[in-house]
Order: structure tokens, then C-alpha cells, then sequence
């Protein structure tokens, strides 16, 4: 393995399966987007929810109820560091040999005795829980084998997101192994709109299916469930989203979040739902050895769905990656590693968020939602072929995407930045007509990224608009709609993120009230950007066993965030560079020790950074950079601030 060097770096120049083909409106996601940091800041393709510190200005010029100082001070960006429990992290590492650092990592993600840290730094199949504690869940595993036994048609109703995408093809692959006839539909975003639908289950139905299994929708579908009923149709629901009160009148209705069930993990993401349902089909076969060939595409949905990467979620997520990184590939997998450059390279989290989520995202959000789907299940050598193409296609639209998510922002931006009506607020209610679908999820993101508000943002069509939001911690944007249940036709979703229709004539009513609710509620304080710390860490310390340390933390997600050290009195060992306009490239020092520091989006600090480079403090994240097979160690600043 290469050689570790601690030194400022020279700037880097860097299945067959078949979808069901129905009358009317066929087979298209709210931005489920992973958490970043600044390392995401350079891609431009998922935008995070975290606070952003090179935002300030934006925030300074709304806030306007809030004492942030003149209009030239910049409001500190708040760095919270919790206490350390110094006496767990002491004993953690006699008893482990783990690095000093890596230690009070772990303790402060619950991770304190010798055996936990043996299953989180090598997870295996065996830590997985019993699929079949799963309430339902031996209901539809009799019903699917009496279904492929008997010769019957299944169908597959997925999402049109990676993780319901991903969901598909875990579940159909499975199906097919075992002699089923299986076909699959992912609703189009368009004309379908989000989750399971009374006529999606008219026109599956009519396809002479006998069993529709949903995954990662359906838990809110109650009407559906009347309708399969009515029809004859057994439904059998996979989901992990909250649940009413009411349960969907299904035949099961697998959750790890039913009040009734004990399954030790709540926060599987829907593909992981789907995994445990494959897990117990091949327990109940005899066909164990297949399950870790299910882990990559269960991983990629756990990864695009931010949910907790700690316990079971690991296990898929690390076993996942590993897969990924190493075992063979179906075409349609390939030809996707292929076009983001990433075959043959080891595979992180980082890369599922910001090279493979975005492209398999971007086909739900820009046009044919089956086209991921499709891709995911080409499986024969023959496919290649047409794997490429799909490949290329997904491609193109994530560059679509991306062009449609920037216009997007930069009218919701200038209406946030010059109308008071809508700047003036604790949270931000935009809109506009013509606005793509597709992207204001993502949109609502960076707005939340940018000003530290819950934001939400609608696309106008006609007399309908269609809306998604985003939120910051200390806000329940779905709570704040139930409140405003009464203006819409539609919405879910939970704490940090939810979708809503509602008609366009009732937009203004729906701004006055959520604004007012959030001026209500939020003081000033939680609108104050801030920065978790996890630990200082002087220069000096970042050795090899830190770094090596870091990796085997891998995948960093929600519940296992990348670490973010700070350390003080730097200095800057020559003028900073901007980098393509928007990038801050430095070399800082701290006693013998130099390191190139790069800034992502922080141009604006410059000027900053330039004056007080005698003496800064600095929060970061390392990096390991392979620039021509020079093996170095970086900091990816997070926020700089003057000394104290």
C-alpha cells in the first residue's frame, strides 16, 4: 500500500427484468438527499442539510429580527463541541488498542465496550436480526411462495427513488431466482405522482396480477389497499416510512415502525426492508449463500436514504460497499460503475452519495423513472451493450438535473433575497411556475444549506402545485403541515422532510400560516448557523493510526457523521488561492507540521482569511489525496475563525 506523507500537497487539477407496459400513464424523488459536509460541496450534485458557513451574508440579510451585529460583521458560525466522556474513551482504548482519537469517536457514538467495537469495525452477515420478527412478515413469505409455486403473476410497486428503485430489483431478482412471474412498476412522478395509488392497483389488475408487493411506499396507502381488496388482489406492503394510526388494510404490512413490532431496528431504509423479506425467502429455500449477493444494491438504497448508519444499517452499508468494490457485476451495474469512473476503485460512502445516487436519482426526476430500474436488472452478458447505452442516458439527465436544479435555486434565491414577504421569515415558502419537479427537493435543500431555515419550495402547475421541504433540526416541518392540513390535498413525510400538493390559490394562505407557526416557534438562537466539533486535534497528532482509524469508520453517514476536528493558532504559510472561482486552496502550519487546506465554496473568505493568517482557527475534516500517485493528507476546511 502506498506510503502515507504528511506534507502540503501541490494544488490538484483535478435482469431481463421486465416493467409492467400498461395503458395510460407508465412508469419518476423528492431529494432524499445524504448529509455531505464540505467535501460535497465540490460536486454540486446533492446538496446537505448541515449548516453552511460560507452562507453568512445570506443569512445576516434576513434574519432581520435577530441582533447579528453591522451589516460588516460577519455573525460567528457557532462550533459546538459535547463533552467528552475522557474516562470510557481512556479505558476503550487499553482494552481495544484502538488510537486515542478513534476512540473518543466511538465512545460519543455509544460505542464503548471491546465487543462493540469488534462488530462495528467488522461486520458480518451473522449480526443481522431475524427477518421473521418482522410483524407480516411470514405472511408474505408464505403468500409469494404459493404465488411462485402455483405459477401466479407478481408485481413489483417500487419508488422512483434509489432507494425504491434499488428496492425493485432486490425483490424481483429474488423473485425470479426462485421460478417467479414477476413484473415491476415504479410510478412516474409526473403523472402519478408519489407512492401507492387505487389506480395503480386498477391497472395491475388488469395486467392479470395476482400479488402486488410495494416497497418503500405504502404505508399511508389505505385506499389502495380497499381497492386491491375489492379487486381480489393480495397486497402485501414493505415500507419503513411512518405510519398512521390506522394501518393500510393489507394482507401484510411489513415496518419495523408498527407500534406492535419489535424488531430491534427501527431505522432500516426501504431497501432494507426489502433485504430482510429476501432474507427470509432464502432462509425458507434453502438458499442462504444468496443473500450477500443482494447487500450492494441494499447499500446503495441505505446510503441515498440518510438513514442511521450505526447497527443492522452498517452491516449493509460496509458488507454493501465492500461488494461493490470487489465482486463481479451484472451489466447493468457495470455499465453504471463505468460512467462515473468508479470500476475497479474501492467505493465509499461519498461516492454512493455523489456519483452513483444522483445518476440513478436522475431519471425519476427528469423523465422515465423505469430507466434505473431497467438498468439495475439487466443481467445477462448479451445486455452490454444496451447496459452502455441506459448508462450514457442516466448521464445525460443528471446533467439535466443539474442545469434545472440551478436555475431553479437562482429564482428562489432572488425571491428569498429581494421580497420580504418571503425573506423577512423564520422559514421560507417559494414558488414558481414552470419550476421542474424533479429538482425542488434538492432545491429546498441548498436553501436550507444557504440560510439556516426550513424551507419549502412548490412548483406551480396550473391550478395545482406540488411541494417539498426540508428542515433543520430544531424544526417539525411535518408537524408544522399537519397544521395546515386542511389547504392540502395530499402531504407525508416526516420530521426533516416532507412532500405536499395543494391548490395554487391557497399558496399565499399556506405561506402566512407556516411562517407564522415558524415565527412562533423557532427563536432566534436556533437560526444561528453552528458546527458540530467532535474533537480537537492539534497537527501534530494526525498520525497513521488516526488516519487508518478514520477509514475503518467507513461509511460515514447519519448516526456515524464524518468527524470534524478543529485545532488552533495555524498559520498560513502563503497567500491563500482561489480555484476556479469558488474554491479556497492554503497551506497552513502549526509548529513543524504543514498541510494544504482547501476550502470548498469559501472564496468569499479570502479576504478573511488573508488578514487573520497569522493566527486562525481551524475546523476540518481529513482527506487523503492520490493526485498522480502522490499519496497525501489534506484538510477539508469546514470554518475558519480568528483566533481565540
Amino acid at each position: 500500500s502506498s506510503t502515507l506523507r504528511f506534507r502540503a500537497a501541490e494544488p490538484q487539477k483535478r435482469g431481463s427484468g421486465r416493467p409492467m407496459n400498461l395503458p395510460g400513464p407508465s412508469q419518476a424523488s423528492v431529494a432524499k438527499t445524504p448529509l455531505a459536509g464540505t467535501e460535497a460541496q465540490q460536486h454540486g450534485n446533492v446538496a446537505c442539510c448541515c449548516p453552511d458557513s460560507r452562507s453568512w451574508q445570506y443569512r445576516r440579510r434576513h434574519l432581520r429580527f435577530l441582533d447579528m451585529g453591522s451589516a460588516t460583521t460577519r455573525p460567528d458560525l457557532i462550533w459546538d463541541q459535547p463533552i467528552g466522556n475522557d474516562a470510557k474513551s481512556t479505558k476503550l482504548t487499553a482494552s481495544s488498542g484502538v488510537d486515542p482519537v478513534i476512540a473518543r469517536l466511538l465512545v460519543a457514538r455509544g460505542i464503548s465496550e471491546v465487543g462493540d467495537v469488534t462488530r462495528f469495525f467488522n461486520p458480518t452477515l451473522a449480526q443481522l436480526h431475524d427477518p421473521f420478527s418482522l410483524v407480516d412478515l411470514p405472511i408474505a413469505v408464505d403468500r409469494l411462495l404459493r404465488a411462485v409455486a402455483d405459477g401466479e403473476r407478481i408485481a413489483i410497486h417500487g419508488d422512483y427513488d434509489v432507494d425504491g428503485v434499488t428496492s425493485t430489483v432486490i425483490l424481483q431478482r429474488l423473485l425470479e431466482l426462485l421460478g417467479g412471474d414477476v413484473v415491476h412498476f415504479i410510478p412516474n412522478r409526473l403523472l402519478d405522482g408519489y407512492g401507492l395509488e387505487p389506480a395503480a392497483i386498477d391497472r395491475l389488475a388488469k395486467a392479470h396480477v395476482n400479488v402486488i408487493v410495494s416497497v418503500d411506499c405504502g404505508i399511508r396507502s389505505a385506499a389502495a389497499a380497499i381497492r386491491a381488496r375489492e379487486l381480489g388482489v393480495d397486497l402485501l406492503i414493505t415500507d419503513h416510512h411512518t405510519p398512521e394510526a390506522t394501518l393500510p388494510e393489507a394482507l401484510a404490512v411489513i415496518n419495523p415502525k408498527r407500534p406492535d413490532c419489535p424488531y430491534p431496528n427501527k431505522d432500516l431504509a426501504g431497501a432494507g426492508v426489502a433485504l430482510k423479506l429476501v432474507q427470509a425467502l432464502c432462509q425458507r429455500t434453502n438458499h442462504k449463500e444468496w443473500l450477500l449477493g443482494f447487500i450492494k444494491l441494499a447499500a446503495l438504497g441505505t446510503l441515498a436514504d440518510i438513514v442511521p448508519l450505526l447497527g443492522e444499517n452498517r452491516v449493509i452499508a460496509k458488507l454493501g460497499l465492500e461488494q461493490l468494490s470487489q465482486a463481479r457485476h451484472t451489466p447493468g451495474l457495470q455499465a453504471l460503475l463505468e460512467t462515473t469512473g468508479l470500476l475497479g476503485e474501492s467505493i465509499t460512502g461519498f461516492h454512493v452519495a455523489f456519483r452513483l445516487a444522483p445518476r440513478l436519482n436522475a431519471a425519476g426526476r427528469m423523465s422515465t423513472p423505469d430507466l434505473a430500474t431497467k438498468l439495475l436488472l439487466l443481467t445477462e452478458h448479451d445486455q452490454t451493450e444496451e447496459a452502455r447505452v441506459i448508462a450514457e442516458k442516466l448521464e445525460a439527465e443528471n446533467v439535466r438535473r443539474k442545469q434545472e436544479e440551478a436555475e431553479t435555486l437562482t429564482a428562489a434565491r432572488r425571491q428569498v433575497d429581494t421580497d420580504p414577504d418571503v425573506g423577512a421569515h423564520a422559514m421560507l415558502v417559494v414558488w414558481g411556475q414552470g419550476w421542474h419537479r424533479g429538482v425542488i427537493g434538492i432545491v429546498a435543500s441548498r436553501l436550507v444549506d444557504a440560510y439556516q431555515r426550513p424551507s419549502l419550495v412548490l412548483a406551480v402547475d396550473g391550478d395545482s402545485a406540488y411541494g417539498s421541504g426540508r428542515s433543520i433540526a430544531e424544526f417539525d416541518l411535518l408537524g408544522s403541515l399537519e397544521r395546515c392540513s386542511d389547504l392540502f390535498t395530499r402531504f407525508g413525510g416526516h420530521r426533516h422532510a416532507a412532500g405536499l400538493t395543494i391548490k395554487t390559490a391557497r399558496l399565499k394562505e399556506l405561506r402566512a400560516r407556516l411562517t407564522d407557526f415558524a415565527n412562533n416557534t423557532l427563536s432566534p438562537k436556533d437560526l444561528i448557523p453552528r458546527l458540530r466539533v467532535d474533537a480537537h486535534l492539534p497537527l501534530a497528532s494526525i498520525t497513521p493510526a488516526v488516519v487508518e482509524g478514520l477509514k475503518a469508520m467507513e461509511p460515514f453517514g447519519a448516526g456515524n457523521p464524518r468527524p470534524v476536528f478543529h485545532t488552533g493558532a495555524v498559520q498560513l504559510t502563503k497567500k491563500p488561492r482561489v480555484m476556479k472561482n469558488q474554491h479556497l486552496s492554503m497551506s497552513v502550519r502549526q509548529g513543524s507540521r504543514v498541510f494544504r487546506a482547501v476550502g470548498w465554496r469559501m472564496a468569499d473568505r479570502a479576504e478573511f482569511v488573508t488578514q487573520h493568517g497569522a493566527q486562525l482557527d481551524v475546523a476540518f475534516h481529513l482527506t487523503e489525496n492520490d493526485y498522480r500517485g502522490d499519496h497525501t493528507i489534506e484538510l477539508s476546511v469546514a470554518d475558519v475563525r480568528q483566533a481565540r
